[in-house]
């Protein structure tokens, strides 16, 4: 089946681990929680993954009239030896196969994973958005590029194609109005993950129809617990996350009253984490 084949990629990638009993992943809001979740991983590993991440960043950087071309040239080559990407660029290509559009749009950094390749396979012109919200459009078949608000772009509907959808406050604060600065608007969109925490209901208000291959909810973790790739004990984390994420974090600080002073001792990110948990008040959750 298809979610299976990318469920045991998120797994095999490490784009979903689980965290061993006792030891919770930080989020950056300052929480934590029993999940992560790196869908660019599924580019084949985190190395390869980092390494693309390395080129979109120079690319960014320079000319962004070659960025299309440049960073479309690694994902190729990555098509052509890695199995999963491969595997996993087919599906998408074949879902967005089915949908009406005239150009596919990607933001900064990690949409741009699957975006690009997309519209490549497909033979559309692809918008890519920029941090900054500036917008370059490289016509179909990436021979040339111009910026997008020269493209005739105007009454023209885009895919926007991304990683994972959360609460869609990219979408919100920087894609939507970037599209519609060009005159165009964002008439469905792809992404890989859905993280089922209202980004789904967030673009249907906004008349956007998303498209996920998977969706991170309880029964995803209970098939990987049928294959193999999770233990009774952490889907037990999962399940009781799910349920309450706060009463998880509280539970969890409860059980271990040092555990926030040990993090902060540890500095770095850990440090980082665990004085924006303190000062957001989520240890009095």
């Amino acid at each position: 089946m298809m979610g299976d084949s990318v469920l045991s990629w998120l797994f095999e990638t490490k784009a979903v681990r689980v965290c061993p009993e006792g030891a919770p992943f930080w989020y950056t809001s300052g929480k934590l929680g029993p999940f992560y979740i790196n869908t660019h991983f599924l580019y084949g590993s985190q190395e390869a993954a980092e390494a693309l991440l390395d080129t979109i960043e120079q690319a960014a950087a320079g000319d962004r009239l070659r960025f299309g071309r440049t960073v479309l040239a690694a994902v190729r080559a990555q098509y052509e030896q890695n199995a999963i990407y491969r595997g996993l660029m087919d599906l998408l290509v074949e879902r967005a196969r089915g949908m009406a559009f005239d150009f596919v749009s990607g933001g900064e950094r990690r949409d741009f994973f699957f975006s690009l390749l997309i519209a490549d396979r497909l033979g559309k012109p692809h918008v890519s958005i920029f941090k900054d919200l500036q917008t370059v459009c490289d016509a179909a078949g990436f021979e040339s590029a111009c910026p997008a608000s020269e493209a005739g772009l105007a009454g023209k509907r885009a895919l926007h194609v991304a990683d994972l959808v959360t609460e869609a406050s990219s979408y919100v604060r920087a894609w939507i109005p970037a599209i519609e600065a060009l005159g165009a608007k964002i008439g469905c969109s792809l992404a890989v993950v859905d993280r089922d925490q209202g980004g789904r209901e967030v673009l249907a208000g906004a008349g956007i129809p998303l498209t996920t291959l998977v969706k991170i909810d309880p029964s995803l973790f209970e098939t990987a617990r049928t294959l193999g790739v999770v233990t009774e004990e952490q889907l037990a984390m999962v399940r009781s996350f799910m349920q309450d994420p706060n009463g998880f974090m509280r539970a969890f600080l409860n059980a271990h009253p040092t555990f926030l002073q040990e993090q902060i001792a540890l500095g770095g990110k850990a440090k980082e984490r665990a004085e924006r948990c303190i000062e957001k008040g989520f240890d009095r959750l």
